[in-house]
């Protein structure tokens, strides 16, 4: 039913892996090969290219569903439909910057600094990167660069614009951010024509389901425990919850059945507070998927 293409690269590996997680394993003949497949009714086809390319490709229809990052949505000026954000990345759950950066012996502190003429500028970005400028009053000469960006500064080019989640790569370069232009996470978008489509919607909408289930999951797991009555109270105050813990009455005892989905950070001081304020019984579990 659906042609579905997901990003080679840097988040190549990650995205194989959430994937696999929502049970929509991706298989291919080997981890070069840039056609794959999925045992699911819903993917007639699977292709892996590169994250640039799978805005435009998912807007002209070549594809009805992919996965890439916004930063290349508003860089090829794409017209998709977001079907959510898919908060993770290469390396964390941050989101990624895109941001301009100078030398760190600049006087520029702001885009405002900026001379309105005679700028040279590198990035990946050149598209996006020219519209922020001219938005400030800024014709730079905005360059392609094939990489290596943050050491182009001062030799090359007086400024570059470049994505970051930490921002170390810039400050070992000697560079400081100047402003940031874009914040983006990776998104599932799909092509507009077949979203209008109620079938290809809906099947859509349910592998979305299944992938944000695994992402919400992702550092939480369910705790289990037994209370007496007496101590309840002081138990439940110590849980903290996503709603509400599940509180339920043992059979033939004057007790409690409680549970909840807590964060994994918490798990080692949780449940010595819990066994401390009368909990008995308490089973931590991981979980895989959690749909609201």
């Amino acid at each position: 039913m659906l042609k579905l293409v997901l990003p080679k690269g840097s988040l190549e590996r990650a995205t194989l892996e959430l994937f696999e997680a929502a049970d929509l394993a991706v298989v291919r003949s080997s981890d070069v090969d840039y056609k794959a497949s999925i045992a699911d009714p819903r993917i007639a086809e699977v292709r892996i290219l590169r994250p640039q390319e799978i805005p435009r490709y998912v807007a002209s229809g070549l594809f009805d569903l992919g996965v890439t990052g916004r930063d290349w949505i508003e860089e090829t000026a794409s017209e998709v439909v977001s079907l959510g954000e898919l908060r993770y990345s290469k390396a964390t759950a941050r989101p990624i910057r895109m941001v301009l950066a100078v030398a760190q012996s600049s006087p520029w502190e702001s885009v405002q600094d900026l001379p309105s003429e005679g700028l040279v500028v590198q990035t990946e970005y050149t598209e996006l990167t020219r519209r922020f400028l001219e938005k400030h009053g800024v014709h730079a000469e905005v360059q392609l660069s094939y990489g290596a960006t943050e050491a182009k500064v001062p030799d090359i080019a007086d400024a570059v614009v470049e994505i970051t989640e930490t921002g170390r790569a810039l400050r070992q370069a000697g560079l400081k951010v100047i402003a940031e232009i874009l914040t983006s996470y990776t998104e599932l978008i799909a092509n507009p024509v077949s979203h209008e489509d109620p079938e290809k919607r809906h099947a859509m909408r349910q592998i979305h389901t299944l992938l944000a289930g695994v992402l919400e999951a992702r550092g939480k797991v369910l705790v289990k425990l037994n209370v007496a009555q007496a101590d309840l109270d002081r138990v439940i105050g110590l849980l903290p919850a996503m709603k509400a813990p599940t509180v339920s009455k043992l059979f033939g005892e004057d007790a409690y059945a409680v549970e909840t989905v807590v964060e994994k950070t918490e798990i080692n001081v949780l449940i010595p507070a819990l066994r401390d304020a009368g909990a008995s019984d308490i089973i931590e579990l991981p979980l895989s998927k959690i749909v609201h």
